[in-house]
């Protein structure tokens, strides 16, 4: 090869060569922060589905004594069950409400609150509190209007269930009613950069950390926290 073929060959290859380089630089750049953008928006689901089955289940283990051991139930308590509330009648800061009622109740012991109800719409003025039931649907997520309650328990951008253990755990020889919900990473980032999604979990786990998002604990008590909080 001659030295002007070398010349042409040098300097027909060598831009090709840089742009190559180039990109695999920008690629490896931007890769990974693409990889934590898109991680993020499907984060910000998957963390409200999980916000959604605790709040059913402990609305559920206050109707219950003790939390749903499947999605079916939590869907049939949502759909057909109802809970209990309660509500205060009066001011505690009325101080002719609050004697009132101390003379009401002295004079009639075993009087229900449904009777002091009716006193109260007579225009008595009482403080007490008294206990109604209303539908779930009525009380929970009605803000929502796009609320969906069967893509509650669905993985999403993957379609998965989401898992879901309860168990009853003896704490200081007290039964405690505990309840987890899992997202692994593998199915919530299915799709991405896999090498990178093993390398998260790969951390997580080193650190003694679900690769995932996880909500509740059936190893120990933890206020049904979330492992993003």
């Amino acid at each position: 090869m001659n030295k002007t073929v070398y010349k042409i060959l040098t300097w027909a290859v060598l831009p090709i060569v840089i742009v190559v380089l180039c990109v695999l630089i920008v690629n490896s750049v931007l890769t990974p922060i693409n990889f934590n953008k898109e991680k993020a928006q499907r984060e910000a689901v998957a963390i409200q589905r999980l916000k959604d089955i605790r709040t059913l289940q402990a609305a559920f283990k206050s109707e219950a004594g003790h939390y749903a051991s499947t999605f079916d139930s939590l869907k049939t308590f949502y759909t057909s069950g109802n809970i209990t509330v309660e509500m205060q009648i009066g001011s505690k800061d009325d101080s002719v409400a609050v004697e009132n009622t101390k003379a009401l109740k002295k004079k009639q012991p075993k009087i229900t609150p449904a009777e002091m109800l009716e006193l109260s719409k007579a225009g008595e003025k009482l403080v007490f509190s008294i206990k109604s039931t209303i539908p779930v649907r009525d009380t929970l997520f009605n803000s929502r209007s796009n609320f969906n309650i069967d893509s509650v328990f669905v993985i999403p951008f993957c379609g998965e269930p989401i898992g879901m253990q309860t168990v009853i755990k003896e704490v200081s020889g007290v039964p405690v009613p505990l309840f987890e919900a899992t997202i692994p990473y593998k199915s919530l980032l299915r799709g991405m950069d896999n090498q990178l999604r093993i390398n998260l979990d790969a951390d997580r786990l080193d650190t003694d950390r679900y690769p995932g998002l996880m909500v509740g604990s059936v190893t120990a008590p933890n206020n049904n926290a979330g492992n993003w909080e």
